[in-house]
């Protein structure tokens, strides 16, 4: 029971990027690494303003803004500047590492001592506390809601065009730089706020907490893609269960005997072979013996010609 609820919390609060990735990967076609940064800069953020006895909400939202104007100004230097995306979003995380460790003082600053949103009243279910669990329920609930609106609106439709057919922007008349750099705001609120939850959540904040979290977090969404991709779900749910599976893959690998070291290399490959089963070789070698199967039907349903003999 305490391990199912330990991979639903954090599945959740790990969601929550979760659903900022798959809006610059799957929605936008955007390599955003700035999030390596971003995801720390929320929980530094939060760590600072605990410390000095700010609201937990307050703080945990102020990390998220913080985490979006990270994402603003990789859009800025990718519009304006004209660099590369990818390359804008290193250059971003590059600097983040220093601005985290200029907010926190040091690399590491302990919160067990600080007030959180998950200080809540309990509520035990056979002997399990499920408060933070519901809040994070509830968190999740309402991004999601918000998510699934938002796509739904007419700014929302534009940045889906982003990544579909930037040109359909400039025929409505709509500034595609500004829809680029709110999309990555909006990626980069959601990777703060992630950010800033899981540093109240585990009681510390640490500079590099953020290492490889765009390259999980894609490893959650292709995975989740993968295994639902025939069914008619809503992005923001795949994002959700993707980020849950991926957590319970790591619970259930590391229980297995894993050496925890080696879970970044595990990750990568299976991100490679989920990758290759809908998008690479394997899926081109499926409709390869597909084509083949159907023209060896093709032919055998066409007449055979009669042979004359002189």
């Amino acid at each position: 029971m305490n391990i199912l609820i330990s991979i639903l919390e954090q599945g959740l609060l790990f969601a929550i990027s979760v659903m900022g990735i798959y809006i610059t990967y799957k929605i936008m076609n955007f390599a955003d690494l700035s999030m390596d940064g971003t995801y720390p800069l929320g929980g530094a953020v939060a760590g600072l303003l605990l410390m000095n006895g700010v609201n937990p909400w307050i703080a945990t939202l102020t990390a998220a803004a913080a985490g979006a104007l990270g994402g603003s100004i990789t859009g800025l230097i990718h519009t304006k500047l004209k660099i590369n995306g990818l390359m804008a979003g290193i250059l971003v995380m590059f600097g983040l590492y220093s601005v985290n460790l200029r907010i926190m003082g040091k690399s590491n600053i302990p919160l067990f001592n600080s007030a959180s949103v998950f200080d809540l009243p309990e509520l035990k279910v056979a002997g399990t506390n499920l408060a933070p669990l519901l809040l994070l329920c509830s968190v999740v609930l309402v991004i999601r809601l918000g998510f699934e609106v938002f796509f739904k609106t007419r700014t929302g439709f534009f940045l889906r065009a982003v990544g579909d057919n930037e040109e359909i922007l400039t025929s409505l008349a709509a500034d595609s730089h500004a829809i680029k750099i709110l999309g990555l705001a909006l990626a980069n609120f959601l990777v703060g706020l992630s950010g800033a939850l899981t540093a109240q959540y585990q009681g510390f904040a640490d500079v590099g907490m953020g290492t490889g979290s765009a390259v999980t977090a894609l490893a959650a969404v292709i995975i989740g893609t993968a295994l639902l991709k025939r069914l008619d779900l809503a992005m923001s749910t795949i994002a959700i269960i993707g980020a849950i599976l991926y957590k319970a893959i790591l619970v259930v690998v590391l229980r297995f005997g894993l050496d925890p070291n080696d879970f970044k290399l595990a990750t990568a490959v299976a991100v490679i072979i989920a990758m290759g089963s809908s998008y690479g070789s394997f899926q081109f070698r499926h409709r390869a013996k597909k084509a083949s199967r159907v023209k060896g039907v093709d032919e055998s349903a066409q007449p055979q010609r009669a042979v004359t003999h002189v």
